[in-house]
């Protein structure tokens, strides 16, 4: 991306204890994306561009848990340690925290579908802030990272992906490839650390 990032907010995706390894449903290599993240926020901040930070909050009891008659284990309870961010993750004291799948009835993949501490959605957040490309990176690549970049498409947002700071599930061989296909056919771009700019 060439540039200045005038127009530019970053968005880490569910980057939580939860989803790391050690954690109740660990991407595996999951942590290496801390790393990669903290050098996007640092990017950011140096340039005065918003950051998110979007995280699942799930009660203690609902559908999207097997213990509840969906697909998952337990995970990202709120207020348990599992739904804390990566320690080493750096979050910003100034950061829009998105929570997702607060409610029993949901599943809430996409970070458009959680709500910052005000009760706003991403989207108003990010039209508020005048923001028309959104970079997108996190846990996991063929789940919650894929369906906030089809979101972000769909609400008319440009949108990379940031491949270097993702990591997948793949409950199935290839998931990741294929999420990356699919974003990419929607209108996304692939983006790596160097492809923005250093101030």
């Amino acid at each position: 991306m060439a540039g200045a990032l005038d127009d530019a907010a970053l968005l880490i995706v569910d980057v939580q204890k939860d989803f790391c390894p050690g954690g109740a449903l660990p991407v595996a290599h999951g942590d290496q994306v801390v790393t990669v993240a903290n050098a996007y926020i640092d990017r950011f901040l140096a340039a005065g561009r918003p950051v998110f930070l979007s995280r699942d909050w799930h009660p203690q009891h609902t559908r999207h848990f097997n213990t509840d008659g969906g697909p998952w284990p337990p995970h990202c309870v709120q207020g348990t340690p599992g739904a804390e961010f990566h320690p080493a993750l750096n979050v910003p004291a100034g950061a829009g925290i998105i929570s997702k799948g607060t409610s029993p009835d949901e599943d809430a993949l996409s970070a458009f579908e959680g709500t910052l501490a005000d009760g706003r959605r991403l989207d108003e957040a990010l039209r508020s802030l005048g923001v028309r490309h959104l970079l997108v990176g996190g846990l996991a690549t063929d789940y919650c990272v894929r369906a906030t970049a089809l979101d972000a498409l769909r609400s008319g947002f440009e949108v990379s992906v940031l491949v270097d700071a993702s990591r997948a599930v793949n409950l199935q061989p290839n998931d990741a490839e294929r999420a990356m296909e699919e974003m990419l056919a929607a209108g996304a771009a692939e983006l790596t650390l160097g492809g923005i700019p250093l101030e």
